[in-house]
C-alpha cells in the first residue's frame, strides 16, 4: 500500500516516530531528520512550518505536532512534492499558503479541524492543479464542507474522507474529480449516495464501510474493480440487468450487513471475490412448490428499483438474477441463513476455489461430482445442522484438489466410506464435535457399505493437520496414524482417552499436540522431540510432567489444572525456552511463586493473562499473584506467617487478661483509685 493509503488512525497509533536529534541540538531549534530530500520533523511541538530547511526538500513531514494555521507563503520550498500534517491541531489554511509550492502532488491532513474555516482552506487547495493525493480523514467534515473542499481538483486520483460526518452525497460531490482512481469513505454516518459517482468514470476503489446505507440498487458503475460495502443496513444489492457492457468489478464485500436475498449481480462481470458473511441471506425456491400455503407467495414487488421504472415483479427463484458468477473464486457466506443451494447454482462457479459457509442451517451436503468442481481448495461446512453427506463414485476426480475440509461442530454420526482417503489433496480436516469414531484397520478393510460410522485416514501422504476435539473418543486404534506425517493432531475434549501408545508412530513429524481434558497424568512427551506447542489444559495435574523439560517448546497451556507451583527448575528450564505460557485457572499457592517473578522478569516469555492468575494463602483466600505481598510467608518451606500471627495474638491476649485480673486481685482499690483520677477531675469556672 502507498504511504498516502494509511488511515489517520493507524497514523495516530503511532506517535512516538523516533527522530534521531544531536543530544546537543536547543529546544528551540527544529527538530528536523533530514535524508537527502526528505525532512522528517515530527513530533516536535512545533506551532509553525520550521524555517531554515533546505530549499530543495520534495518532501515534508510534520506529523503530530501544535501547528493550528498555515499561513500564506509558508512553504518557500518549490520543489516540495509530498507534505504531511497529519494529526496536528489545523483549522485553516490562508488562501496565498501554497503560493511557491505549485508542485505539490500528495497532502495529507489527517485527524485535525478544517471544519472550523474550510472556505479559506478551499481556496488555497484550488492553487494545486497538481494535486493527486489528498487526505482529509477524521475532520469533522460534513458534505457542504468537503464539497467545498474539493472544488476544481481535477487532477485528484487518491481522496481519502473517511471518519466524518458525511450523510448524503448526490451529482455536485465529486462532480470536478475526473481523475479518481480511489475513494474513501468510510466510518462516516451516510444513508444516501444518490448519483454520487457518475462523474468519476475512472474510479476503480470504493470504500463505503461502517455507514448506514439501506440498499444499493440501479448499480451500473461497470469500470470499478473493488467495492467495499460492508458494514451498513443494506438489504438489497440490485445491479442494472439491461446493460451491454462487461463489469470490470472483481471483488465486492457486502459482509455484516442486512441482506436477505443473493445479490442480484451484473449479467456480465468477471467477479472473482464475493463476500457476504453476517447477513440473513437464504434462497427461496422451495416456495415454488408450496404455493398452495396460506399466506405464501411466489413473487416480489421491488419498488423504485430506478427513478424511471415504477416498479418491478419477479419469480423468488429466478437463477438470472444471480448474475455472472462464472469466474467467483471466493464465495463466503458464513453466518447466513443458508439451507440449501438452487438446483444448478454450484455448477454456475467453475472456477471456484473457497466456499465457505460456516454457521448457516444446512442439513445435507452433497459432494458428488455434479455439484462441486475441481478446483476447489477450501470447504468450510462448519457449525451447521449436517446430518448427512452424499457422495458419488466420480468424487475423487471432482474434488481432487480439496486441501481445506472442515466438518466440524455439527451433527454427524456416519461419513460415506472411503471419504478422506478419496481425496488425494487433502492437507487439513477438521471433525471436532461430531459423533465420528475411527476406525480399526480390521474395519477398514472389511467395511463394504456406502456409509460408515468410523473414519479412515491412514496413508493420506499429503495429510498434516487433524482435528478431533469434542469427538466423545475412548480409544484410539493403535495403527490409526499408519502411514500419516501429522504436524498438528488436536485431541482435546474427550475425557478419558487413551492415546498415547498410538501416536508414537507421529514422533518424527509432530509439532502441534492437543491433549486438553483428556484426564491425562503422566503421558510421556519424551519421545516427541520436535513438539513446538501442547495443550494439555483442564487435566487436574498436580504436576508439571517432568518429559516436557527436554522439548524445545514454544507454547505451553497449563490453564485449569491443579498445580500448587512450579519448581525453580523447572521454571528456570521452561523460561529459556517458551514464548507463550497459560496459567489461569490453577490453585497456585502464594508462597511458592517464585516461578512466577521468572516467568515476568524474563523478557522473551508471554505469560498470557499474567494479572488474573490466582494463588490462596494459608487461610485458603485468593488472591492475585502479581499483587500478593511476601511478606507474609517465610522464606523456608513456603510456610505462611500467618499461622505465627493467629497463635501469637490469642497468647498476648491471654497474658494481658490474667495480668489485669492478678493486680486486681492483689490491689482491688486500684481501679477504683484510676477511674478517680481520671474521670473526677475538678472543673475551673
Amino acid at each position: 500500500m502507498p504511504v498516502h493509503g494509511l488511515t489517520p488512525i493507524l497514523l495516530c497509533l503511532f506517535p512516538m516516530w523516533a527522530i534521531p536529534t544531536p543530544a546537543s541540538c536547543h529546544p528551540q531549534q527544529s527538530q528536523c531528520y533530514l535524508k537527502q530530500a526528505t525532512a522528517v520533523c515530527n513530533n516536535g511541538k512545533l506551532t509553525s512550518v520550521p524555517a531554515g530547511l533546505p530549499g530543495n526538500i520534495e518532501e515534508l513531514h510534520l506529523n503530530y505536532n501544535d501547528i493550528q494555521t498555515l499561513h500564506s507563503n509558508s512553504f518557500s520550498y518549490c520543489s516540495l512534492k509530498i507534505l504531511s500534517l497529519a494529526c496536528n491541531k489545523l483549522e485553516k489554511l490562508e488562501s496565498n499558503t501554497f503560493q511557491d509550492s505549485k508542485l505539490l502532488e500528495s497532502l495529507s491532513f489527517a485527524n485535525n479541524h478544517l471544519h472550523t474555516d474550510y472556505q479559506e482552506t478551499g481556496r488555497a487547495l484550488k492553487t494545486l492543479p497538481r494535486l493527486r493525493v489528498l487526505d482529509l480523514s477524521e475532520n469533522k467534515l460534513d458534505e457542504e464542507m468537503a464539497a467545498t473542499l474539493l472544488q476544481n481538483l481535477t487532477a485528484l486520483e487518491y481522496l481519502n474522507l473517511s471518519g466524518n460526518l458525511l450523510q448524503r452525497l448526490d451529482e455536485a460531490s465529486f462532480r470536478d474529480l475526473h481523475q479518481l482512481k480511489e475513494l474513501d469513505l468510510q466510518r462516516n454516518i451516510m444513508f444516501e449516495i444518490d448519483g454520487a459517482f457518475n462523474s468519476n468514470h475512472k474510479l476503480q476503489r470504493l470504500n463505503l464501510a461502517f455507514n448506514y446505507l439501506p440498499c444499493l440498487t440501479d448499480f451500473q458503475m461497470t469500470q470499478l474493480v473493488v467495492l467495499n460495502a460492508s458494514h451498513n443496513f443494506i438489504e438489497w444489492f440490485i445491479s442494472k440487468q439491461d446493460m451491454n457492457e462487461t463489469f470490470q468489478l472483481e471483488t465486492l464485500d457486502l459482509s455484516d450487513n442486512k441482506l436477505l436475498f443473493f445479490p442480484f449481480l451484473p449479467s456480465r462481470s468477471h467477479l472473482r471475490n464475493l463476500y457476504l458473511s453476517h447477513n440473513s441471506l437464504r434462497f427461496y425456491e422451495h416456495l415454488e412448490n408450496n404455493a398452495t400455503a396460506a399466506n405464501s407467495t411466489a413473487t416480489v414487488d421491488f419498488y423504485n428499483v430506478n427513478k424511471d421504472v415504477g416498479n418491478l415483479t419477479t419469480k423468488l427463484w429466478d437463477e438470472s438474477l444471480h448474475g455472472d458468477i462464472s469466474f467467483l473464486e471466493i464465495l463466503d457466506l458464513k453466518g447466513n441463513q443458508v439451507e440449501y443451494f438452487p438446483q444448478g447454482f454450484i455448477q454456475k462457479m467453475p472456477a471456484l476455489s473457497r466456499l465457505r459457509l460456516c454457521t448457516n442451517c444446512l442439513k445435507t451436503l452433497n459432494l458428488t461430482s455434479a455439484q462441486l468442481s475441481g478446483s476447489l481448495y477450501e470447504l468450510d461446512v462448519s457449525n451447521n445442522r449436517l446430518n448427512q453427506i452424499v457422495a458419488d463414485e466420480g468424487m475423487m476426480t471432482a474434488l481432487s484438489n480439496l486441501t481445506y475440509l472442515n466438518l466440524s461442530l455439527n451433527d454427524l454420526e456416519r461419513l460415506p466410506s472411503g471419504l478422506l482417503s478419496s481425496l488425494p489433496s487433502l492437507r487439513s480436516v477438521d471433525l471436532s464435535y461430531n459423533n465420528i469414531d475411527i476406525c480399526s484397520p480390521e474395519e477398514a478393510e472389511t467395511n463394504i457399505d456406502e456409509m460408515s460410522s468410523c473414519v479412515d485416514w491412514r496413508n493420506i501422504a499429503s495429510l498434516r493437520q487433524l482435528y478431533l476435539k469434542g469427538c466423545k473418543l475412548k480409544i484410539i486404534p493403535s495403527a490409526a496414524f499408519t502411514g500419516l506425517s501429522l504436524t498438528h493432531l488436536e485431541l482435546s475434549d474427550n475425557p478419558g482417552l487413551i492415546v498415547e501408545e498410538s501416536i508414537h508412530v507421529l514422533s518424527r513429524t509432530l509439532q502441534h499436540l492437543g491433549l486438553g481434558n483428556t484426564l491425562i497424568q503422566d503421558f510421556d512427551f519424551s519421545h516427541f522431540q520436535n513438539l513446538k506447542s501442547i495443550n494439555i489444559s483442564k487435566n487436574s495435574l498436580a504436576h508439571l510432567p517432568s518429559s516436557l523439560l527436554n522439548l524445545d517448546l514454544k507454547v505451553l497451556d497449563l490453564r485449569d489444572n491443579s498445580l500448587s507451583t512450579i519448581p525453580q527448575r523447572q521454571a528456570n528450564t521452561l523460561a529459556q525456552k517458551l514464548h507463550t505460557v497459560f496459567l489461569t485457572g490453577n490453585p497456585f499457592n502464594c508462597c511458592q511463586t517464585e516461578w512466577f517473578r521468572t516467568f515476568i522478569t524474563t523478557e522473551t516469555i508471554n505469560v498470557v493473562g499474567h494479572s488474573d492468575i490466582e494463588c490462596e494463602d494459608a487461610l485458603q483466600i485468593t488472591h492475585k499473584v502479581g499483587h500478593f505481598q511476601s511478606s507474609f510467608c517465610l522464606e523456608e518451606g513456603g510456610e505462611s506467617i500467618i499461622w505465627y500471627i493467629l497463635l501469637f495474638v490469642p497468647v498476648c491476649v491471654s497474658f494481658t487478661g490474667i495480668l489485669i485480673i492478678t493486680l486486681l486481685t492483689i490491689k482491688p482499690k486500684m481501679l477504683q483509685k484510676s477511674i478517680k483520677k481520671k474521670c473526677l477531675k475538678p472543673t475551673s469556672y
